[in-house]
């Protein structure tokens, strides 16, 4: 028996630890459970505001028009999904999903009291299976999520499924970085500064810890491209930005 169940064992990396996948989502809601409330200074602090400019690039490639509809996966505190609902005015639609319901909570929150609401609904959601019909979306985003997913390619492969034909996914995340030496310079801010700022700012150097692991695992850019064909999207393109600290991946379901 205990051969047996060591062979249907599936382990899966959580940060630079392995673990059992049936309890990474577990440990990753921990995480954000621990820094929803300090979640936007913290991405304030640690980008040294710079993630506003990434999601501001993001924003200008949606395709939206009014009266479109839009979900923004793993949507967290609304930033893309605040402007996404401008995008398609007040006869379109934006959805935000998030798997946890403390950053859900935190952008329904912000949200409201910013005075966005009218065309925006919240639905708590598994990125790998979302509640959703099939082609029912314009434009999918998922910006800095994908990397906390457990199984990465059934999250693009819903994706995919609930995108209309003509539709489009951008996927804004943390990358490689392609300019020499940066990458040297990334790692000692990640793993000296970074914990130490977490633990200043929200109280929790070790989530801080965790983001910055999760980030070294995430798929490089012609892999996450790959996984995005693999999964159906056509057309897939990546644009680095920050030197590939950042990049931004589309692909289209035609």
């Amino acid at each position: 028996m205990d051969e047996d169940n060591n062979m249907t064992k599936k382990e899966t990396h959580f940060g630079y630890k392995t673990v059992d996948e049936n309890a990474k989502e577990g440990m990753v809601a921990g995480v954000f459970d621990s820094v929803a409330s300090k979640y936007d200074i913290m991405n304030d602090v640690m980008s040294f505001g710079v993630h506003r400019i990434w999601k501001k690039i993001a924003m200008q490639h949606t395709g939206l028009r009014p009266g479109d509809m839009a979900l923004d996966v793993a949507g967290g505190t609304g930033d893309l999904t605040m402007q996404m609902s401008k995008q398609v005015g007040p006869t379109g639609k934006i959805i935000i999903s998030d798997i946890n319901a403390a950053m859900l909570e935190e952008g329904r929150k912000r949200l409201l009291d910013k005075g966005y609401a009218g065309n925006i609904g919240f639905v708590e959601a598994n990125a790998e299976a979302l509640p959703f019909e099939d082609n029912q979306f314009d434009c999918i985003t998922i910006a800095f999520g994908l990397r906390n997913v457990t199984h990465q390619d059934k999250a693009l492969q819903s994706m995919f499924r609930v995108l209309k034909p003509g539709g489009r996914l951008l996927v804004l995340e943390f990358s490689k970085p392609v300019v020499p030496g940066l990458d040297k310079i990334y790692d000692f801010y990640s793993f000296n500064i970074l914990p130490k700022m977490g633990k200043l700012i929200a109280n929790d150097e070790e989530s801080y810890r965790y983001l910055a692991e999760s980030i070294r695992m995430h798929p490089a850019q012609e892999t996450l491209k790959q996984m995005m064909k693999d999964a159906g999207f056509e057309r897939c393109t990546y644009h680095n930005m920050t030197g590939g600290i950042v990049a931004l991946h589309k692909g289209f379901k035609l």
